[in-house]
Protein backbone atom coordinates (compact mmCIF):
# COMPACT_ATOMS: atom_id res chain seq x y z
CA UNK A 1 0.00 0.00 0.00
CA UNK A 2 2.72 2.46 1.02
CA UNK A 3 4.79 1.60 -2.04
CA UNK A 4 1.77 2.22 -4.24
CA UNK A 5 1.23 5.66 -2.70
CA UNK A 6 4.89 6.53 -3.19
CA UNK A 7 4.66 5.44 -6.80
CA UNK A 8 1.72 7.75 -7.45
CA UNK A 9 3.44 10.63 -5.67
CA UNK A 10 6.53 10.08 -7.80
CA UNK A 11 4.46 10.19 -10.98
CA UNK A 12 2.68 13.36 -9.88
CA UNK A 13 6.01 14.97 -9.06
CA UNK A 14 7.24 14.33 -12.58
CA UNK A 15 4.20 16.20 -13.93
CA UNK A 16 3.69 19.03 -11.43
CA UNK A 17 6.33 20.86 -9.43
CA UNK A 18 4.85 22.97 -6.64
CA UNK A 19 7.94 25.08 -6.13
CA UNK A 20 9.42 25.16 -9.61
CA UNK A 21 11.34 28.36 -10.22
CA UNK A 22 10.48 30.14 -13.50
CA UNK A 23 13.33 29.99 -16.01
CA UNK A 24 14.43 32.94 -18.15
CA UNK A 25 13.57 31.25 -21.43
CA UNK A 26 11.58 34.00 -23.22
CA UNK A 27 13.61 35.94 -25.79
CA UNK A 28 13.15 39.54 -26.99
CA UNK A 29 11.19 38.52 -30.08
CA UNK A 30 8.58 36.64 -28.10
CA UNK A 31 8.38 39.46 -25.52
CA UNK A 32 7.77 42.10 -28.21
CA UNK A 33 5.26 39.92 -30.02
CA UNK A 34 3.48 39.23 -26.74
CA UNK A 35 2.99 42.98 -26.23
CA UNK A 36 1.81 43.40 -29.84
CA UNK A 37 -0.50 40.37 -29.64
CA UNK A 38 -1.98 41.43 -26.30
CA UNK A 39 -2.67 44.94 -27.64
CA UNK A 40 -3.92 44.10 -31.12
CA UNK A 41 -7.09 42.22 -30.56
CA UNK A 42 -10.72 42.79 -29.82
CA UNK A 43 -10.62 46.55 -29.49
CA UNK A 44 -9.22 47.63 -32.83
CA UNK A 45 -11.58 45.33 -34.73
CA UNK A 46 -14.70 46.29 -32.78
CA UNK A 47 -14.66 49.56 -30.82
CA UNK A 48 -14.57 51.96 -33.77
CA UNK A 49 -18.26 51.20 -34.26
CA UNK A 50 -19.02 52.43 -30.74
CA UNK A 51 -16.81 55.50 -31.21
CA UNK A 52 -18.56 56.32 -34.49
CA UNK A 53 -21.95 56.06 -32.77
CA UNK A 54 -20.99 58.27 -29.82
CA UNK A 55 -18.62 60.82 -31.39
CA UNK A 56 -20.29 61.15 -34.82
CA UNK A 57 -17.06 62.57 -36.22
CA UNK A 58 -14.43 60.76 -38.28
CA UNK A 59 -11.60 63.06 -37.20
CA UNK A 60 -12.65 62.75 -33.55
CA UNK A 61 -12.50 58.96 -33.88
CA UNK A 62 -8.95 59.18 -35.25
CA UNK A 63 -8.03 61.69 -32.53
CA UNK A 64 -9.25 59.24 -29.90
CA UNK A 65 -6.93 56.57 -31.27
CA UNK A 66 -3.99 59.01 -31.28
CA UNK A 67 -4.68 60.15 -27.71
CA UNK A 68 -5.01 56.52 -26.64
CA UNK A 69 -1.62 55.72 -28.18
CA UNK A 70 -0.05 58.70 -26.41
CA UNK A 71 -1.46 57.57 -23.06
CA UNK A 72 -0.25 54.01 -23.63
CA UNK A 73 3.25 55.19 -24.55
CA UNK A 74 3.48 57.29 -21.38
CA UNK A 75 2.48 54.18 -19.44
CA UNK A 76 5.01 52.03 -21.29
CA UNK A 77 7.80 54.49 -20.47
CA UNK A 78 6.87 54.35 -16.79
CA UNK A 79 6.55 50.57 -16.64
CA UNK A 80 9.86 50.13 -18.48
CA UNK A 81 11.71 51.68 -15.54
CA UNK A 82 9.70 49.72 -12.99
CA UNK A 83 10.03 46.22 -14.45
CA UNK A 84 13.69 46.63 -15.42
CA UNK A 85 14.34 47.45 -11.75
CA UNK A 86 12.03 44.69 -10.43
CA UNK A 87 12.14 41.99 -13.16
CA UNK A 88 9.85 39.37 -11.66
CA UNK A 89 6.57 37.78 -12.75
CA UNK A 90 3.35 39.26 -11.46
CA UNK A 91 2.93 42.69 -13.06
CA UNK A 92 1.14 45.26 -10.91
CA UNK A 93 0.76 42.74 -8.09
CA UNK A 94 4.51 42.57 -7.51
CA UNK A 95 5.16 46.24 -8.28
CA UNK A 96 2.51 47.76 -6.01
CA UNK A 97 3.31 45.30 -3.20
CA UNK A 98 6.97 46.26 -3.29
CA UNK A 99 6.61 50.00 -3.84
CA UNK A 100 3.49 50.92 -1.84
CA UNK A 101 1.77 48.29 0.34
CA UNK A 102 0.99 44.56 0.06
CA UNK A 103 -2.75 45.34 0.22
CA UNK A 104 -2.54 47.40 -2.97
CA UNK A 105 -0.52 44.67 -4.63
CA UNK A 106 -3.07 42.02 -3.72
CA UNK A 107 -5.85 44.28 -4.99
CA UNK A 108 -4.02 44.64 -8.32
CA UNK A 109 -3.68 40.87 -8.55
CA UNK A 110 -7.35 40.39 -7.75
CA UNK A 111 -8.27 42.97 -10.40
CA UNK A 112 -5.96 41.21 -12.86
CA UNK A 113 -7.86 37.95 -12.46
CA UNK A 114 -11.29 39.45 -13.08
CA UNK A 115 -10.74 42.69 -14.99
CA UNK A 116 -7.24 42.56 -16.39
CA UNK A 117 -7.40 39.18 -18.09
CA UNK A 118 -10.54 37.08 -17.64
CA UNK A 119 -12.97 39.81 -18.77
CA UNK A 120 -10.81 40.81 -21.79
CA UNK A 121 -10.41 37.12 -22.72
CA UNK A 122 -14.19 36.81 -22.64
CA UNK A 123 -14.61 39.98 -24.73
CA UNK A 124 -12.07 38.76 -27.29
CA UNK A 125 -13.73 35.36 -27.45
CA UNK A 126 -17.17 36.95 -27.92
CA UNK A 127 -15.79 39.09 -30.75
CA UNK A 128 -14.27 35.95 -32.25
CA UNK A 129 -17.71 34.35 -32.13
CA UNK A 130 -19.33 37.39 -33.75
CA UNK A 131 -16.86 37.46 -36.66
CA UNK A 132 -17.03 33.68 -37.02
CA UNK A 133 -20.81 33.82 -37.30
CA UNK A 134 -20.55 35.93 -40.47
CA UNK A 135 -18.77 32.97 -42.09
CA UNK A 136 -20.48 30.09 -40.24
CA UNK A 137 -23.94 31.39 -39.30
CA UNK A 138 -25.03 27.93 -38.12
CA UNK A 139 -22.53 27.99 -35.23
CA UNK A 140 -23.75 30.13 -32.28
CA UNK A 141 -21.24 32.91 -31.42
CA UNK A 142 -21.26 31.97 -27.74
CA UNK A 143 -20.38 28.36 -28.53
CA UNK A 144 -17.43 29.52 -30.66
CA UNK A 145 -16.30 31.79 -27.83
CA UNK A 146 -16.40 29.02 -25.23
CA UNK A 147 -14.57 26.55 -27.48
CA UNK A 148 -11.80 29.11 -28.04
CA UNK A 149 -11.41 29.75 -24.32
CA UNK A 150 -11.29 26.01 -23.65
CA UNK A 151 -8.68 25.36 -26.34
CA UNK A 152 -6.18 27.92 -25.08
CA UNK A 153 -6.79 27.13 -21.44
CA UNK A 154 -5.68 23.60 -22.25
CA UNK A 155 -2.69 24.70 -24.38
CA UNK A 156 -1.19 27.17 -21.90
CA UNK A 157 -1.94 24.99 -18.88
CA UNK A 158 0.58 22.39 -19.96
CA UNK A 159 3.49 23.83 -21.95
CA UNK A 160 5.14 27.31 -21.92
CA UNK A 161 7.39 26.98 -24.97
CA UNK A 162 4.72 25.32 -27.13
CA UNK A 163 2.28 28.08 -26.18
CA UNK A 164 4.90 30.75 -26.97
CA UNK A 165 5.64 29.27 -30.40
CA UNK A 166 1.95 29.18 -31.27
CA UNK A 167 1.71 32.77 -30.01
CA UNK A 168 4.49 34.00 -32.30
CA UNK A 169 2.99 32.39 -35.41
CA UNK A 170 -0.47 33.83 -34.90
CA UNK A 171 0.89 37.28 -34.01
CA UNK A 172 2.89 37.40 -37.24
CA UNK A 173 -0.27 36.50 -39.19
CA UNK A 174 -2.19 39.18 -37.30
CA UNK A 175 0.35 41.85 -38.25
CA UNK A 176 0.15 40.84 -41.91
CA UNK A 177 -3.65 41.06 -41.75
CA UNK A 178 -3.64 44.56 -40.26
CA UNK A 179 -1.06 45.83 -42.74
CA UNK A 180 -3.13 44.35 -45.57
CA UNK A 181 -6.40 45.90 -44.33
CA UNK A 182 -4.77 49.28 -43.77
CA UNK A 183 -3.20 49.25 -47.22
CA UNK A 184 -6.48 48.24 -48.89
CA UNK A 185 -8.33 51.10 -47.22
CA UNK A 186 -5.65 53.63 -47.99
CA UNK A 187 -5.57 52.61 -51.66
CA UNK A 188 -9.21 51.77 -52.34
CA UNK A 189 -11.05 53.89 -49.78
CA UNK A 190 -12.36 57.42 -50.06
CA UNK A 191 -10.44 59.84 -47.76
CA UNK A 192 -13.27 62.33 -48.12
CA UNK A 193 -15.46 60.08 -45.95
CA UNK A 194 -13.22 60.74 -42.95
CA UNK A 195 -13.81 64.50 -43.08
CA UNK A 196 -17.33 64.45 -44.50
CA UNK A 197 -18.71 62.99 -41.31
CA UNK A 198 -17.67 65.87 -39.04
CA UNK A 199 -21.00 66.85 -37.53
CA UNK A 200 -20.71 68.08 -34.84
CA UNK A 201 -17.31 69.66 -35.36
CA UNK A 202 -14.15 67.91 -34.25
CA UNK A 203 -13.27 70.58 -31.65
CA UNK A 204 -16.73 70.44 -30.12
CA UNK A 205 -16.53 66.66 -29.79
CA UNK A 206 -12.92 66.41 -28.61
CA UNK A 207 -13.50 68.54 -25.51
CA UNK A 208 -16.81 66.97 -24.51
CA UNK A 209 -17.45 64.37 -21.78
CA UNK A 210 -18.49 61.86 -24.42
CA UNK A 211 -14.94 61.98 -25.87
CA UNK A 212 -13.53 60.99 -22.48
CA UNK A 213 -16.01 58.12 -22.29
CA UNK A 214 -15.02 57.10 -25.84
CA UNK A 215 -11.46 56.83 -24.61
CA UNK A 216 -12.64 54.01 -22.34
CA UNK A 217 -13.13 51.87 -25.44
CA UNK A 218 -9.78 53.01 -26.84
CA UNK A 219 -8.09 52.39 -23.49
CA UNK A 220 -9.33 48.81 -23.63
CA UNK A 221 -7.88 48.45 -27.14
CA UNK A 222 -4.45 49.62 -25.97
CA UNK A 223 -4.57 47.80 -22.63
CA UNK A 224 -2.04 45.10 -23.54
CA UNK A 225 0.89 47.53 -23.69
CA UNK A 226 2.00 46.34 -20.22
CA UNK A 227 1.94 42.62 -21.11
CA UNK A 228 5.70 42.20 -20.70
CA UNK A 229 5.37 43.14 -17.02
CA UNK A 230 3.54 39.90 -16.30
CA UNK A 231 6.27 37.61 -17.64
CA UNK A 232 9.25 39.75 -16.55
CA UNK A 233 10.62 36.92 -14.45
CA UNK A 234 10.96 34.67 -17.51
CA UNK A 235 12.51 37.13 -20.00
CA UNK A 236 16.20 36.88 -20.86
CA UNK A 237 18.42 39.92 -20.09
CA UNK A 238 15.49 41.83 -18.52
CA UNK A 239 17.29 45.17 -18.16
CA UNK A 240 17.61 45.36 -21.96
CA UNK A 241 14.77 43.31 -23.42
CA UNK A 242 11.89 44.40 -21.16
CA UNK A 243 12.07 48.14 -22.01
CA UNK A 244 12.55 47.26 -25.69
CA UNK A 245 9.48 45.00 -25.63
CA UNK A 246 7.28 47.65 -24.01
CA UNK A 247 8.35 50.63 -26.11
CA UNK A 248 8.75 48.89 -29.48
CA UNK A 249 5.51 47.01 -29.07
CA UNK A 250 3.49 50.07 -28.00
CA UNK A 251 4.92 52.34 -30.71
CA UNK A 252 4.31 49.78 -33.45
CA UNK A 253 0.73 49.15 -32.40
CA UNK A 254 -0.12 52.87 -32.16
CA UNK A 255 0.99 53.42 -35.75
CA UNK A 256 -0.95 50.37 -36.96
CA UNK A 257 -4.08 51.39 -35.05
CA UNK A 258 -4.22 54.85 -36.59
CA UNK A 259 -3.63 53.53 -40.12
CA UNK A 260 -6.20 50.76 -39.72
CA UNK A 261 -8.89 53.09 -38.39
CA UNK A 262 -8.25 55.56 -41.18
CA UNK A 263 -8.81 52.63 -43.51
CA UNK A 264 -12.11 51.69 -41.81
CA UNK A 265 -13.40 55.26 -41.95
CA UNK A 266 -12.37 55.71 -45.59
CA UNK A 267 -13.91 52.39 -46.63
CA UNK A 268 -17.48 52.87 -45.38
CA UNK A 269 -19.74 55.77 -44.39
CA UNK A 270 -19.70 56.54 -40.67
CA UNK A 271 -23.37 55.62 -40.30
CA UNK A 272 -22.67 52.12 -41.65
CA UNK A 273 -20.07 51.55 -38.94
CA UNK A 274 -22.04 53.21 -36.13
CA UNK A 275 -22.76 50.87 -33.23
CA UNK A 276 -21.49 47.78 -35.05
CA UNK A 277 -18.98 45.27 -33.64
CA UNK A 278 -17.80 43.66 -36.91
CA UNK A 279 -16.42 46.90 -38.46
CA UNK A 280 -13.69 45.01 -40.34
CA UNK A 281 -16.29 42.88 -42.10
CA UNK A 282 -18.33 45.96 -43.02
CA UNK A 283 -15.32 47.86 -44.38
CA UNK A 284 -14.10 44.91 -46.48
CA UNK A 285 -17.59 44.26 -47.86
CA UNK A 286 -17.96 47.90 -48.92
CA UNK A 287 -14.55 47.84 -50.62
CA UNK A 288 -14.51 44.46 -52.34
CA UNK A 289 -17.92 42.79 -51.95
CA UNK A 290 -19.49 40.06 -49.76
CA UNK A 291 -16.91 37.42 -50.63
CA UNK A 292 -14.06 39.62 -49.45
CA UNK A 293 -16.05 40.50 -46.34
CA UNK A 294 -16.31 36.84 -45.35
CA UNK A 295 -12.62 36.29 -46.03
CA UNK A 296 -11.65 39.25 -43.87
CA UNK A 297 -14.00 38.09 -41.11
CA UNK A 298 -12.26 34.72 -41.15
CA UNK A 299 -8.84 36.34 -40.92
CA UNK A 300 -9.92 38.68 -38.11
CA UNK A 301 -11.39 35.75 -36.20
CA UNK A 302 -8.01 34.01 -36.50
CA UNK A 303 -6.29 37.22 -35.35
CA UNK A 304 -8.48 37.28 -32.24
CA UNK A 305 -7.18 33.78 -31.50
CA UNK A 306 -3.76 35.36 -30.92
CA UNK A 307 -5.22 37.88 -28.46
CA UNK A 308 -6.85 35.18 -26.37
CA UNK A 309 -3.62 33.19 -26.42
CA UNK A 310 -1.53 36.19 -25.30
CA UNK A 311 -3.77 36.91 -22.33
CA UNK A 312 -3.95 33.25 -21.41
CA UNK A 313 -0.14 33.26 -21.33
CA UNK A 314 0.42 36.49 -19.35
CA UNK A 315 -2.33 36.52 -16.72
CA UNK A 316 -1.59 33.29 -14.81
CA UNK A 317 1.90 34.59 -13.91
CA UNK A 318 0.17 37.11 -11.65
CA UNK A 319 -1.89 34.49 -9.81
CA UNK A 320 1.09 32.15 -9.57
CA UNK A 321 3.04 34.99 -7.89
CA UNK A 322 0.17 35.51 -5.43
CA UNK A 323 0.25 31.81 -4.63
CA UNK A 324 3.88 32.18 -3.54
CA UNK A 325 2.97 34.86 -0.99
CA UNK A 326 -0.29 33.55 0.49
CA UNK A 327 -0.46 30.10 2.06
CA UNK A 328 -4.19 29.83 1.35
CA UNK A 329 -3.51 30.49 -2.33
CA UNK A 330 -0.49 28.18 -2.57
CA UNK A 331 -2.31 25.94 -5.05
CA UNK A 332 -1.89 28.73 -7.63
CA UNK A 333 1.88 28.26 -7.74
CA UNK A 334 1.71 24.71 -9.08
CA UNK A 335 3.58 24.30 -12.36
CA UNK A 336 3.93 21.45 -14.82
CA UNK A 337 7.31 19.97 -15.64
CA UNK A 338 7.21 22.24 -18.70
CA UNK A 339 6.96 25.27 -16.33
CA UNK A 340 3.32 26.13 -17.12
CA UNK A 341 1.30 27.45 -14.11
CA UNK A 342 -1.47 24.89 -14.58
CA UNK A 343 -3.89 25.75 -11.76
CA UNK A 344 -3.67 29.50 -12.42
CA UNK A 345 -4.41 28.94 -16.11
CA UNK A 346 -7.39 26.72 -15.35
CA UNK A 347 -8.78 29.25 -12.87
CA UNK A 348 -8.47 32.08 -15.37
CA UNK A 349 -10.11 30.05 -18.12
CA UNK A 350 -13.06 29.21 -15.87
CA UNK A 351 -13.65 32.85 -14.89
CA UNK A 352 -13.36 33.95 -18.53
CA UNK A 353 -15.95 31.38 -19.58
CA UNK A 354 -18.30 32.62 -16.85
CA UNK A 355 -17.94 36.22 -18.10
CA UNK A 356 -18.63 35.14 -21.68
CA UNK A 357 -21.84 33.43 -20.60
CA UNK A 358 -23.20 36.17 -18.33
CA UNK A 359 -22.09 39.57 -19.76
CA UNK A 360 -22.50 41.52 -23.00
CA UNK A 361 -19.57 42.75 -25.06
CA UNK A 362 -20.12 46.50 -24.47
CA UNK A 363 -20.65 46.10 -20.72
CA UNK A 364 -17.39 44.17 -20.48
CA UNK A 365 -15.49 46.91 -22.31
CA UNK A 366 -16.68 49.73 -20.04
CA UNK A 367 -16.11 47.70 -16.86
CA UNK A 368 -12.59 46.80 -17.98
CA UNK A 369 -11.61 50.33 -19.02
CA UNK A 370 -12.78 52.01 -15.82
CA UNK A 371 -11.12 49.59 -13.41
CA UNK A 372 -7.84 49.12 -15.25
CA UNK A 373 -7.31 52.86 -15.71
CA UNK A 374 -7.24 53.33 -11.93
CA UNK A 375 -4.92 50.39 -11.29
CA UNK A 376 -2.43 51.22 -14.06
CA UNK A 377 -2.40 54.93 -13.14
CA UNK A 378 -1.38 54.14 -9.56
CA UNK A 379 1.32 51.74 -10.78
CA UNK A 380 2.80 54.40 -13.08
CA UNK A 381 3.15 56.72 -10.09
CA UNK A 382 5.32 53.96 -8.62
CA UNK A 383 8.20 55.41 -10.66
CA UNK A 384 8.17 58.46 -8.38
CA UNK A 385 7.94 56.20 -5.35
CA UNK A 386 10.81 54.07 -6.65
CA UNK A 387 13.11 57.09 -6.97
CA UNK A 388 12.20 58.77 -3.68
CA UNK A 389 11.61 55.88 -1.26
CA UNK A 390 13.47 52.89 -2.74
CA UNK A 391 16.84 54.23 -3.81
CA UNK A 392 18.48 50.93 -2.83
CA UNK A 393 16.93 49.28 -5.93
CA UNK A 394 19.12 49.41 -9.02
CA UNK A 395 17.45 51.14 -12.02
CA UNK A 396 19.00 49.86 -15.28
CA UNK A 397 16.57 51.99 -17.31
CA UNK A 398 15.38 55.54 -16.59
CA UNK A 399 12.15 56.94 -18.00
CA UNK A 400 12.56 59.75 -20.53
CA UNK A 401 11.58 63.27 -19.42
CA UNK A 402 10.95 62.16 -15.85
CA UNK A 403 8.55 62.85 -14.10
CA UNK A 404 6.31 63.92 -17.02
CA UNK A 405 5.28 60.47 -18.41
CA UNK A 406 4.08 58.90 -15.13
CA UNK A 407 2.22 62.06 -14.08
CA UNK A 408 0.59 62.44 -17.49
CA UNK A 409 -0.39 58.79 -17.59
CA UNK A 410 -1.87 58.82 -14.08
CA UNK A 411 -3.69 62.11 -14.71
CA UNK A 412 -5.22 61.06 -18.02
CA UNK A 413 -6.19 57.65 -16.62
CA UNK A 414 -7.98 59.35 -13.72
CA UNK A 415 -9.73 61.74 -16.12
CA UNK A 416 -11.03 58.80 -18.17
CA UNK A 417 -12.19 56.94 -15.05
CA UNK A 418 -13.99 60.02 -13.67
CA UNK A 419 -15.98 60.68 -16.82
CA UNK A 420 -16.72 56.99 -17.16
CA UNK A 421 -18.21 56.97 -13.67
CA UNK A 422 -20.37 60.01 -14.51
CA UNK A 423 -21.55 58.83 -17.94
CA UNK A 424 -21.68 55.05 -17.34
CA UNK A 425 -22.37 54.74 -13.58
CA UNK A 426 -23.29 51.04 -13.56
CA UNK A 427 -19.94 49.98 -15.02
CA UNK A 428 -18.17 52.30 -12.57
CA UNK A 429 -20.09 50.87 -9.64
CA UNK A 430 -19.19 47.34 -10.76
CA UNK A 431 -15.52 48.39 -10.81
CA UNK A 432 -15.78 49.93 -7.33
CA UNK A 433 -17.45 46.77 -6.00
CA UNK A 434 -14.62 44.70 -7.48
CA UNK A 435 -12.07 46.89 -5.72
CA UNK A 436 -13.95 46.56 -2.41
CA UNK A 437 -14.13 42.77 -2.64
CA UNK A 438 -10.43 42.63 -3.50
CA UNK A 439 -9.40 44.64 -0.44
CA UNK A 440 -11.69 42.59 1.81
CA UNK A 441 -10.18 39.38 0.43
CA UNK A 442 -6.67 40.57 1.30
CA UNK A 443 -7.51 40.99 4.97
CA UNK A 444 -9.43 37.71 5.08
CA UNK A 445 -6.62 35.66 3.53
CA UNK A 446 -3.74 37.16 5.46
CA UNK A 447 -0.20 37.38 4.10
CA UNK A 448 2.26 34.72 5.16
CA UNK A 449 5.39 36.52 4.12
CA UNK A 450 6.54 39.55 2.15
CA UNK A 451 6.40 39.38 -1.65
CA UNK A 452 9.63 38.20 -3.23
CA UNK A 453 10.38 41.35 -5.17
CA UNK A 454 13.55 42.40 -3.38
CA UNK A 455 15.90 39.96 -5.09
CA UNK A 456 18.99 41.59 -6.61
CA UNK A 457 18.62 42.63 -10.19
CA UNK A 458 20.08 39.99 -12.59
CA UNK A 459 22.74 41.48 -14.79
Amino acid sequence: MASGIKKHISKAGSFIAAKAVPLRIIGPGTAILLVVADMIGTGVFTTTGFLARDLQSGTAVLAAWLVGGFIAFCGALSYAELISAIPVNGGEYRLLSRLFHPALGFLAGFISLFVGFSAPIAASALAFGKYSSTVMPSVPPLLSALLLIGLFTFLHAFHVILGGTFQNIFTALKLLLIIGLATAGLVGGDPGRVLASDSPSFLTTAFSPIFAVGLIFVYFSYSGWNAAAYIAGEVKRPSLYLPVALLAGTGTVTLLYVLLNWSFLASAPLQDLSGKIEVGHIAATRLFGPGAGKLVSTLIALALVSSVSAMMMAGPRVYQAMGEDFSRLSFLRLRTRHHAPIVAVLLQGSVAALFAITATFEVLLTYIGFTLSLCAGLTALGVIRLRTRHREINRPYSVWLYPVPPILFAGLSSWIALYSLVEQPMAGVAGIVTIGIGLASYFLLGRTHAPKTHAPHPR
